[in-house]
């Protein structure tokens, strides 16, 4: 069974929903302190990041037969958006993103036993990227969502899966990994 590594409610629905039994255990993984310039290579550290702590909290016996970590950041004219700290980070962060485009960027790290006769786990890592278009939005509109509370749960500040989903126009790439997860990548990996 997969352990997800992930307080992301967003994840557990999509798992819930492709019907792929699993378990989550919070890997409480301190993300500030993992740093890289580069976007796509910080997604993907921190996704490493959370299932290697899961993976250390497991003892034997466990039902898992993987761990998966994931992370996800938004990055809009090279700037990388995660979780807003507060309201007017959010607003802010809104004036930037409204009338734009962004790339969704979701790190994956999947951890499993290597096969019979071998220690350790095999690991696969990946980024998958989805440009997100967003709406023109004027102050009032801003003003609205952030008062939600939804912009300050999320990486980017907006679920599209929510109120946030309003205020995007159009997505290229894999819809699920601006939830928070690539389901076709998961197949992917799940059945190999």
């Amino acid at each position: 069974m997969l352990l997800l590594a992930s307080a992301s409610p967003a994840r557990r629905r999509l798992l819930e929903q492709a019907a792929i039994p699993h378990g989550v255990q919070v890997s409480g993984v301190d993300e500030t302190a993992i740093r890289n310039n580069d976007p796509l290579l910080l997604a993907l550290e921190l996704a490493r990041a959370k299932a290697e702590a899961v993976r250390g909290d497991c003892v034997a016996g466990d039902p898992w037969t993987a761990m998966l970590g994931c992370d996800s950041l938004l990055v809009v004219d090279g700037e990388v958006f995660g979780k807003p700290a507060d309201p007017e980070e959010a607003r802010h962060r809104w004036r930037r993103m409204a009338g734009r485009s962004g790339e969704l960027v979701t790190g994956h790290c999947l951890l499993r036993p290597v096969a019979a006769g071998r220690e350790g786990m095999g690991e696969r890592l990946e980024a998958v990227t989805t440009r997100v278009h967003f709406a023109p939005l004027d102050a009032a509109e801003i003003e609205a969502y952030v008062a939600t509370g939804e912009p300050l749960a999320c990486a980017g500040g907006f679920a599209l899966e929510g109120r946030g989903g309003l205020l995007v126009e159009r997505i290229e790439g894999c819809y699920s990994n601006v939830i928070g997860l690539s389901l076709p990548l998961l197949r992917r990996w799940l059945v190999s």
